[in-house]
């Protein structure tokens, strides 16, 4: 009889750690905001804004930052599923139109990522107080890298990625802010007309984007 009743008690259990345990997950499919990332080896600072739309696999992303001494802006648009990006110059009306050879990237958790631990930012006194978030690691399958993401616990958001060299050093950071669900003004995605007769340009070599943070 005890064996009976030990039987639902010890399933009970079992089927409450497993619905405990995060999984893996995609951030929402339209997302704007903004990310600063670090690259410590190339002493390189940038600051992004970009727009994500996981539907039709368009980015934009306006980024600003600082390179050694030199300070740079790049406006770029990537649309996957026509396979062309716009590198988009305002200023004198010129773009450089390449083929995009790379596989879109959705904002998320890779699937085969170890979850690591369930903590709160700031404080979980008081209602409002703090963040749930989820921390996961794990290692790039085509670069054997390593690294370390943290997500909020609701709705898979991007907070913060750390990124790893084989050698477990510290190959950039990525802090993301300000983001909205939903994309303000679709028209971000359509390339400006006087990109229009600009030839497309051989797609670039190298080592595929291992992430969408990377891609960026």
């Amino acid at each position: 009889m005890k064996i009976l009743f030990l039987i639902p008690v010890c399933l009970s259990l079992i089927l409450s750690s497993c619905a405990q345990k995060p999984e893996p997950c995609k951030s929402p499919p339209l997302l704007e905001g903004a990310l600063s990332a670090f690259i410590p080896g190339h002493h390189l600072h940038v600051f992004e804004k970009f727009s994500y739309d996981a539907f039709g696999q368009n980015v934009r992303v306006l980024a600003a930052g600082k390179d050694g001494n030199q300070t740079f802006f790049v406006d770029n648009l990537l649309l996957f599923k026509e396979g062309v990006s716009y590198q988009i110059h305002y200023h004198n009306q010129t773009c450089i139109k390449t083929a995009l050879k790379e596989p879109f990237r959705h904002i998320g958790v890779p699937h085969d990522a170890h979850f690591l631990n369930q903590l709160v930012l700031g404080s979980s006194s008081l209602p409002g107080q703090g963040l749930l978030v989820n921390n996961w690691n794990g290692t790039w399958e085509e670069t054997q890298e390593h690294y370390l993401l943290t997500f909020t616990a609701l709705g898979c958001v991007p907070l913060y990625t750390l990124d790893f060299t084989q050698k477990g050093e510290l190959s950039a950071i990525t802090s993301f802010f300000d983001l909205v669900e939903g994309i303000e003004d679709p028209n971000v995605f359509i390339p400006p007309s006087f990109c229009d007769s600009v030839k497309v340009l051989p797609a670039k070599g190298g080592v595929g984007a291992r992430s969408f943070i990377s891609l960026l």
